[in-house]
Order: structure tokens, then C-alpha cells, then sequence
């Protein structure tokens, strides 16, 4: 970005506040100053605010940051708070009608980003994240000499970001480091990794990992690692990207920076590789701040209306990347179905189980023999599925499942968390679970799911909903389009809105009559108690 850009963009006087000003937000706040956009700079610590007042006395300063998204003379705000509190920070000045540039990570999960993303859409807001590598020149320049194919065919790019200095405790190492070069490499790549590998160790901090590993596979045939780690020892900042005919090399500790290697390969006699080096090239560009650039851009889009270079969408790729990539951490495994994986791949994974290429299984899913998972379906990590069920197309299941073996779950069918199937059971096209008993959108009540159990044999028709905290009895029978408010009998046959009992079901599936015997298999039933048991033959 041309320096020329900030200051015709903020021609229109202070229209922007910065919330947090602490290690990273005093760097944004120097430059927002400079650029002669901020009205408002806020942080909750008294201290910090008074020493920024000495320094900066035109400016105005706030403990809350309510206050100042109220004030209608700010359009835009800079958020620099730790990572944990950007989803409800950037929700809130989004509902305030502010454009938003909030540092990485957007938030920390891709369901909290895409609701944010989302808000910014339907409002007509402009929301950036700080993948600040994006806008460091150096960057740039090496975009440009792959775009000029000047290192031929992309096979390779990998990066370190290692330290010794700053160590947190409220986020680790990959959401701490990675979403830099992820974004980066994702740009270079064009299209987002079919497969995610990773592993690391917590070493000082109990499952804070301060040192990782996460390897990228992309459907064109790049593939990609990004190596972090806040306990190496010395700073090392590198990103290379080896091609068919050259390999790039952008160093940010270096004075340099951006460096070419035409190194060339020749095969011997045909058969026996050489390498032919060549001296590198120091690649030139127009030096500049990084993050003066990054907030020049930010600027421009707010008086422009134009889609940020790292909008909200470009985030969301990127979280996706680091969720994978903390799922296999957590799961300690190196392979995930994701869709277009080569059938023979996933039957490695799980041998005599059939995955359609387009479902997706999750990482720490166990899945027994003879079971097939039809289009389009999500089995979620901690999952369990027995051996010989049947799972059809557009269904959820888990996280943290468990379905018992020969069952049926139709069509379009969410089986959340809470939620345990026993042997036999049959789970008609979109029927419905539900584990909360009262939702809010926003408010998270994952702490007070209610578990539903369905017993061995039991019928769920199609279109039926069953409320969480029940028990669906052995071999009971729910009629479609039935509402389950409360427990139901073994053998019980439940209908309508809402759901109440009207008669009995065999074993096989056939109605009772009076005398307790089933019109289909002539099995004869006994009740005692208010239980219905089967009679020997």
C-alpha cells in the first residue's frame, strides 16, 4: 500500500477508536495517531490510559469502551484486547453500527467467526482482521515473482516463526503464531488445504502448546508446513517457497528480506539427480511499516466501502485451518477424512467401513466394520459408531456420540451431543433431537444438556421430534410427526402433538391388539406392572 493512500483517506478528520493499548495495541495506536484518524483510544487499565494522556494530550481517553462505541462521531474502531474477548468485542461494535479491524484471530472458533461475518454482511459493515503479513512488502514482492513465474511451479512453501521472549498462557503457540504465515500460505496457494496434519507438546504450561508442527495438503499438489515454538533460541522468521525452476526465501530478520535461489536440478545419465547452485539474488521493493500499510488499507476500505484484503472471509479460512489443525493436536493423529479423500486413504483409516468422498469424519471418531456413511453427512470428533449401521445422506452426528450397532439414521437427521443410541435403533428421514431444553441463540448453554436415551429396537418416524432429558423404551414405536414430551414404555406406540400413548408394539414392529398378541408375527406379550414383557413359545 502507497503511504499517499492514508492520509487522502483520513482527509475526513478523526473518525476512529482503538480499544486496548496494551503490548501489540500501543504499536496501532502510534500509527492511527500519526495517520491524524483517531478521535478515542480505550483501555481498562487506569494506568495505561494515564501515561498514554501525557504523551497524546489531544486525544480523547476511556476506561469503557461502551462509552465510545456509543459516540456517533466514530465509524470505525481498532481492537487489540487478548484473543479470548474478540467475539464479544467486535459483536458488540458491530451492533453499534462501527466498521471494525480487530487483530488476529477474528475469534476463536469458525462458528463465532462466521456469526460475526455474517452481522458484518447483513449490516453493510467493513470487517478486517490483522493478518499482517499480507501487507509487508517483502510479501508482495515474492507474490509478484510467483505470478511472474519466475520460480516456476509452486511444489513446496514452509515457514518457521520461532522466539524466545513473550510467553502466554491465555492462548498457545499455534493460535498465538501460525495465522500469520496460514494466511500467507493460503494466499500463495489459492485454495484452502484439503487435509490438515498436526502435532506439538505443551512443555511449560499444562495443554498450552508452545511448540508446533501443522502440515498442509492442497488439492492442486502443494503442500505446505508452518513450524512454531515460543522456546527456541533465538528469533527466526522465515518463509520459503521452493519451485520447479527456483525457490524464494523471505526472511524478516534479515536486513534484505527477500532473497531468489536459481538453484537448478540436472539428472545425470538420466537416472541420478544433481543439484546445480547458483548465487541468490537480493530481490528489491519499496520498504515500508507493515502495519502502516495494513491500517492505510483499513482506512481506504472505510471511505471507499471496498472488501478488505483480509476481510472476514478471509479469516474465517484461516480459523478453519487452526481448528483443524488444534483438533489433530488434541487427537494426536495424523489423518482426517476430509471431503475428496481417495477412498483407499480413508480405508486405511478405517478398515471395512465405507465413507462417501463427500462426508467428512473428524478426527477421534471410531467407526466398527461393515458400517457405510452416505452423502454429505458430518461424523464430529469423540463420536462412536457400532459395526453394520447405516448412515444416509446430509446427517450430523456428535460431537461425542454414541450409536450402537445396526442402526439406521435416515436422511437429514442431527444426532447432537447428549444424544445415545442403542443396538437397533431406527431414526426415520428428518426427524428431530434436541439436547437444551431452553436455547437462546446468544447465550451458550452447552453446560446444561440433557441427555436422551434411545433403547435397543425403538422406531423414531419420520418427521417425529424427541425433547431432551427422555427415554425412548425398548422396541417403543413413535409415530411420524409425533412430539415426545416424556418418558416412553418399553413396547409403547406414542402419536401425536403432543406425544401420548394409544397402544402396543411387538418385537417385530407390528401392532398389538386387546389380547396383547401381534397381528404380523403372532408373538403373544404379557403387562405386569405397567411393563409389557414377551411370553415363551
Amino acid at each position: 500500500m502507497k503511504s499517499g493512500e492514508s492520509r487522502n483517506a483520513g482527509s475526513n478528520g478523526r473518525f476512529m477508536g482503538i480499544i486496548g493499548l496494551g503490548y501489540w495495541g500501543k504499536n496501532i495506536l502510534r500509527n492511527l495517531y500519526g495517520l491524524g484518524v483517531l478521535k478515542t483510544a480505550c483501555d481498562a487499565d487506569p494506568a495505561v490510559l494515564l501515561q498514554w494522556e501525557s504523551q497524546m494530550p489531544d486525544l480523547q481517553f476511556a476506561a469503557s469502551y461502551q462509552k465510545m462505541l456509543s459516540d456517533k462521531g466514530i465509524r470505525a474502531v481498532a481492537i487489540a484486547t487478548p484473543a479470548a474477548t474478540h467475539y464479544a468485542i467486535v459483536r458488540e461494535a458491530l451492533a453499534a453500527g462501527k466498521d471494525v479491524f480487530v487483530e488476529k484471530p477474528l475469534a476463536l472458533t469458525v462458528e463465532e467467526g462466521r456469526t460475526l461475518v455474517e452481522m458484518a454482511e447483513d449490516s453493510g459493515r467493513i470487517l478486517m482482521v490483522g493478518h499482517i503479513l499480507r501487507f509487508h512488502p517483502a510479501v508482495h514482492a515474492l507474490s509478484g515473482l510467483i505470478a511472474d513465474g519466475k520460480l516456476g511451479k509452486i511444489r513446496y512453501i514452509y515457514s518457521n516463526r520461532l522466539n524466545i521472549g513473550k510467553l502466554r498462557t491465555e492462548e498457545n503457540i499455534l493460535w498465538s503464531f501460525a495465522p500469520h504465515d496460514i494466511s500467507v500460505i493460503l494466499a500463495l496457494a489459492g485454495e484452502e488445504p484439503l487435509k490438515v496434519h498436526a502435532f506439538g507438546e505443551s512443555y511449560l504450561s499444562k495443554d498450552v502448546y508452545d511448540t508446533t508442527l501443522t502440515m498442509l495438503e492442497f488439492r492442486g499438489g502443494i503442500k505446505a508446513h508452518v513450524f512454531v515454538s515460543w522456546i527456541h533460541p533465538f528469533k527466526e522468521q522465515k518463509l520459503i517457497v521452493v519451485g520447479s525452476s527456483a525457490m524464494a526465501v523471505f526472511d524478516d530478520v534479515s536486513r534484505e528480506k527477500l532473497f531468489l535461489y536459481p538453484h537448478q536440478i540436472r539428472w545425470k545419465d538420466g537416472k541420478i539427480p544433481v543439484a546445480e547452485k547458483a548465487d541468490y539474488k537480493v530481490i528489491p521493493f519499496e520498504a515500508a511499516e507493515p502495519l502502516r500499510c495494513e491500517l492505510e488499507h483499513f482506512i481506504s476500505c472505510v471511505h471507499t466501502r471496498h472488501k478488505p484484503v483480509t476481510d472476514g472471509r478471509e479469516a474465517l479460512r484461516v480459523l478453519s485451518v487452526l481448528e483443524r489443525a488444534e483438533e489433530a493436536l488434541h487427537a494426536g493423529q495424523r489423518i482426517q477424512a476430509f471431503p475428496g479423500t481417495p477412498p483407499a486413504k480413508r480405508s486405511a483409516v478405517y478398515p471395512g467401513v465405507f465413507i462417501h468422498e463427500s462426508a467428512i469424519v473428524d478426527y477421534g471418531v471410531r467407526i466398527a466394520q461393515g458400517t457405510k456413511i452416505w452423502h454429505f453427512s458430518h461424523i464430529l470428533s469423540g463420536s462412536k459408531i457400532g459395526s453394520s449401521c447405516n448412515i444416509g445422506q446430509n446427517v450430523v452426528i456428535g460431537p461425542d456420540v454414541t450409536i450402537g450397532n445396526r442402526c439406521k439414521v435416515q436422511n437429514n437427521v442431527s444426532v447432537y451431543q447428549g444424544v445415545s443410541l442403542e443396538d437397533g435403533v431406527f431414526c426415520g428421514p428428518s426427524m428431530v433431537f434436541t439436547n437444551i431444553y431452553n436455547p437462546r441463540a446468544e447465550i451458550s448453554k452447552m453446560a446444561q444438556v440433557k441427555k436422551t436415551l434411545v433403547r435397543k429396537g425403538a422406531t423414531l418416524g419420520a418427521n417425529c421430534t424427541i425433547v431432551c432429558g427422555n427415554t425412548i423404551g425398548r422396541f417403543a414405536f413413535i409415530g411420524a410427526g409425533a412430539v415426545v414430551t416424556k418418558v416412553v414404555p418399553d413396547h409403547a406406540l406414542v402419536v401425536g402433538n403432543p406425544g401420548e400413548q394409544v397402544g402396543w408394539v411387538c418385537k417385530c414392529g407390528g401392532r398389538l391388539n386387546d389380547s396383547l398378541v401381534c397381528q404380523e408375527c403372532k408373538a403373544r406379550y404379557r403387562k405386569a406392572r405397567g411393563r409389557l414383557t414377551a411370553m415363551s413359545s
